[in-house]
Formats: structure tokens, sequence, C-alpha cells
């Protein structure tokens, strides 16, 4: 396994780390990403998104809270957020991408069953600024490929829809969760068609890194919420694909929880640990939250607003991952040579 180092600020601490300080360089390449995010409350950190200088801002889906069918509605909350000052200058200088969630999909914990998911989609890529000619618009799902060819390296993003063609999820049979894993083998997150393209592209990929980005939880399975541990057979598809192309510097940006957190799993015949870097909320936490089972956690949970930071080096095939709250104070950090 590939160097991993962890650090982390003096927040209230679900358990102890050993605290590494790291030293760094001017970035290769920066990615900021975020989730859950209100335009009606204080958006506090948009001024250390850009003081941060990205590359690129991807969002991790909550982008707006709407939980509505009427597009119009939903339009106008999206037109609210673009207005928000802090946002609308990072509009301005910085690159966006992202995917979406539940609450600006439309209908909470939803799925394939959402009826206006083609009007919302349609409204989503007005959100991320798609031209109205692109593709896109004609297929089902927001999934989307970004590629990024640097001079020292080439980096992948691959936006995911954990929505759109998402099936059932299973009640808990107890008052401890909301929902419990599916029988292995029964229904998909991705579905059929998103399958195969991320199947085309892993297997074409020239990237130093493939970045994944996911709205819900990819390794975190024990909390009862949703995440892809309601699909345990799709979480193994992942990593045996994964295997498969040989994808170089895989690892997954996910959001939803309103905690943050650094999850990592050492995956047979992958000749690297793969992260889940959990950013959630940009504008509300669990401000209540006192533990849950995570099996691959490494470090602290962060229950304070902030947003997750990838800074590259691409001479060292190292990226730092950072979560940043308010006046850019650094809440968590691990550091990943691939």
């Amino acid at each position: 396994m590939l160097g991993l180092l962890v650090a982390f600020s003096a927040c209230k601490t679900v358990k102890p780390v050993e605290t590494t300080v790291t030293t760094e360089t001017k970035p290769d390449f920066t990615i900021a990403f975020g989730s859950c995010n209100k335009h009606d409350e204080v958006n506090p950190l948009w001024d250390d998104v850009l003081a941060a200088n990205p590359n690129l801002w991807i969002w991790g889906g909550d982008n707006i809270y709407a939980d509505t069918d009427n597009m119009q509605q939903l339009r106008a909350i999206y037109a609210a957020q673009d207005n928000v000052p802090g946002y609308k200058k990072l509009k301005e200088t910085v690159p966006v991408i992202g995917t979406w969630d539940d609450h600006d999909y439309g209908l909470n914990d939803g799925g394939v069953e959402f009826k206006a998911k083609k009007e919302s989609e349609q409204e989503f890529l007005d959100f991320m600024d798609v031209a109205k000619d692109s593709p896109r618009r004609q297929r089902e799902g927001v999934y989307a490929v970004h590629n990024y060819n640097l001079p020292k390296a080439k980096v992948k993003v691959l936006v995911l829809d954990t929505r759109y063609f998402r099936t059932a999820l299973t009640p808990a049979t107890d008052n401890k969760r909301r929902v419990q894993p599916n029988v292995y083998g029964e229904g998909t997150i991705l579905g059929e068609e998103q399958w195969k393209w991320l199947t085309e592209e892993l297997n074409n990929s020239e990237a130093d890194f493939n970045i994944l980005i996911s709205s819900v939880q990819y390794l975190s399975n024990k909390h009862g919420f949703e995440g892809w541990g309601n699909f345990p057979h799709e979480v193994d598809k992942l990593k045996k694909l994964l295997v498969k192309t040989k994808a170089k510097g895989a690892m997954i940006l996910s959001g939803d929880r309103h905690i943050s957190e650094f999850s990592v799993d050492t995956v047979k015949d992958l000749n690297y640990p793969l992260v889940d870097f959990t950013s959630s909320g940009l504008t509300h936490t669990y401000t209540g939250f006192s533990g849950e089972e995570n099996p691959y956690r490494v470090g602290e949970v962060v229950f304070v607003k902030s947003f997750g930071l990838l800074n590259f080096d691409f001479d060292t095939k190292t990226v730092i991952f950072k979560m940043i709250g308010d006046n850019g104070k650094v809440l968590g950090e691990l550091k990943q040579t691939y």
C-alpha cells in the first residue's frame, strides 16, 4: 500500500488519530467541492473557496433544497442560488460542474419513481450552464465526463447520477435505521445504461487520476441512511470494475450526510487505497452528531460547515485532501500517494 498520512484540527472528535504535519508546495491542480447548500441560509464559505484558488468547483448534490415537482419553483430557487454574491463571484472565476442529490432532484430520498425527473434534469442542466444543444440534453440522467489534460498529467472527472435510475430502498426492520441493505443482487443505484457508460469511460481512460463524484457515500455502510451500501452488489461491482480496467488514481468524492469524513478501503488487486472523501455541508450540518459506526473511517468526523479541497502534486503522484471551514481553517487532512 502506498503512503497515507492524516492530520486533524482540535474540533470535537469521534476518535483520536496520530497527527502528521504536512508541508506543501504550490499544487499543480486544485479541486474544491461541496454539498448540502441552502440558498436562503447564510452561505459563509464562498470567499474561502475562492481563497483556495481552485481550478474547478464540483457540486456534490443537494446544491439547493427544493423538494418539489413544480418546475417554476425549482427554477426560482436555482436562480436565487445563482444570485448569492459569493457563489456568483465563484462562477465568474472558476469552472463549475457537478451532480445532484435528492433535494435538488425534487423528492426526498427519491429515485427512479420520481415523476418529474425529466423536467428536473433540464432545470439542473440550466443551473450547470450546459448548452441547449448539448447531447446531455437528450440523455436521461445527469452523469457526465470531464477531462482535464494538463502539462504534467491527465485528470478525468466522472460525475455519477445516483438518483435518476436508483431503484427502491428496503425499509429497516428496526427503529435504529431508516433503511437497510437490499438482498444481494437486487436493485441498482446507477442503472444499466450508466453502468455501460462508466465501464466504457474507465476502460478507455488514459488519466493519471480518475475522480468519481457520487452524491451519496460509497464506503460508509452502517449508518442506516442512503448510500451505496444499500446495494452491496453494486459496491462490489465498482471495486471489480476499477481493478479490471486498471484505473489509475481512482477516488470518490461524496456528500449528503451533513458530516465530513475520510473513508478508506484496501481493495484486493487495486494497487492503491480507495478513498471516499465525504464533504457535507456548506450551509448546515448535523450539529447533534454523537457518533456512528464506519468501519472504513480514517481520522475524525467533522460536523461544522466545510468544503472539500484536493491539491494535486503530479510529480510525486500525491493528493492532499482537506476539509476547510470558515476563515480557511483546515479541519482535517489526508495525504495519499498513488
